[in-house]
């Protein structure tokens, strides 16, 4: 299923969403943690982004072990190994940022509520969780790109 795509590697395609989704919900994360004032403007944006990065992160894992399956065979290069490994710890980053800034979203949204659901020190904590992994997520991306790019041009 994530083997191919018109005939080419699915991952050397799908991978590109991930790229624009996944840093693009960190960006959105922080700024609805850091910046109260635009919340309401942000609301849906960083839902649909957090859906997304996450389903694309995903994909783009399940394509690039099904690449590494077909051209290795079991027997990769130490640099795919390191990409490989990188791309395992960014979607559970990727998950548990989507499953926070989906909170972060109820909670604030539930403060605006008239019976304020969301306590002010909840919002601040799960923000603060939120920037956190922001910049994990950044960090691991910018890493599984730059290891999977020096596996494509350097070997």
């Amino acid at each position: 299923m994530f083997d191919q795509v018109f005939g080419l590697p699915a991952h050397a395609l799908l991978v590109h969403a991930a790229v624009i989704f996944a840093p693009l919900l960190a960006v959105l994360s922080i700024a609805y943690a850091a910046l109260p004032r635009l919340r309401h403007k942000l609301d849906w944006a960083l839902v649909a982004t957090a859906v997304v990065a996450l389903g694309s992160v995903f994909v783009a894992k399940e394509s690039g072990e099904a690449l590494e399956h077909r051209m290795f065979q079991g027997h990769p290069s130490d640099t795919i190994e390191v990409h490989s490994g990188l791309a395992e710890i960014l979607v559970p980053v990727t998950a548990v940022l989507t499953v926070v800034s989906l909170v972060m979203v109820w909670l604030t949204r539930a403060r605006r509520a008239p019976e304020g659901a969301g306590s002010r020190a909840l919002v601040l904590v799960v923000s603060a969780a939120a920037v956190i992994l922001a910049l994990a997520v950044g960090y691991y991306v910018v890493r599984t790109g730059h290891t999977g790019a020096t596996a494509v041009w350097s070997e």
